[in-house]
């Protein structure tokens, strides 16, 4: 849930969002806040029997704080996909472990963070830009309504972030967001490129479909 989404909706309602996590392999939950926590942009602690770990790309765990694929262990964890052993292996750790797809960190006090989806992450430069991140900024300008980013080629630095934005006021421009993100975002991950839609592709669930928007 994106920060301006929450405050928004504590606002409107007096009620805070709390965040949870988990996926069908995971049967589904993995990841939950306490009830009597507010909005932090944590989506929680394992739940009981159930082990987390952020993984790098061999596969062993990263300390605190460091970003990279959330991990997932215990009895509500599938065995693996039926009859298919080349895609279960690719997700299926030895010992139990499954590897979600979602790149996230931990805290100092075992809280869990989802930076992004793995396969969404954007290269600048050698640099790693989570989309979400600058999603987040982009829609805490006023007037607009949506945001979405992914990356396009670029021939300088491998890849350029692209931003897709639905305006909920028309007199919002293509600079005003360049200059809202110069002011609240490292250099890297600035937008190079503004596109304005109606609307966004989604889900049947409402989830931000940005392969369609690369294709």
């Amino acid at each position: 849930v994106q920060p301006a989404v929450a405050k928004e909706w504590k606002a409107a309602t007096g009620n805070t969002i709390l965040q949870g996590y988990g996926l069908t392999e995971t049967s589904p939950a993995a990841i939950v806040c306490r009830v009597d926590s507010e909005f932090t942009g944590t989506i929680g602690l394992p739940i009981p029997s159930t082990e987390v770990m952020i993984a790098g790309e061999d596969g062993n765990p990263l300390p605190a704080g460091q970003v990279g694929e959330i991990c997932i262990k215990g009895p509500q964890v599938m065995e693996g996909y039926w009859q298919r052993p080349a895609e279960t292996a690719e997700v299926m750790f030895p010992g139990g472990w499954l590897r979600t797809g979602d790149i996230g960190r931990m805290d100092d006090n075992g809280y869990f963070y989802i930076e992004d989806r793995k396969k969404d992450m954007i290269l600048v430069s050698g640099f790693n830009v989570y989309p979400n991140e600058i999603e987040n900024v982009v829609v805490e300008l006023d007037g607009v309504l949506e945001a979405a980013a992914i990356g396009v080629p670029d021939e300088r630095s491998g890849e350029a972030v692209k931003i897709f934005v639905v305006r909920k006021d028309s007199s919002v421009t293509e600079q005003q967001i360049l200059d809202h993100c110069r002011k609240n975002l490292t250099g890297y991950k600035r937008p190079r490129l503004v596109e304005f839609r109606d609307e966004l592709p989604k889900t049947n669930v409402g989830k931000i479909l940005r392969r369609a928007l690369r294709d």
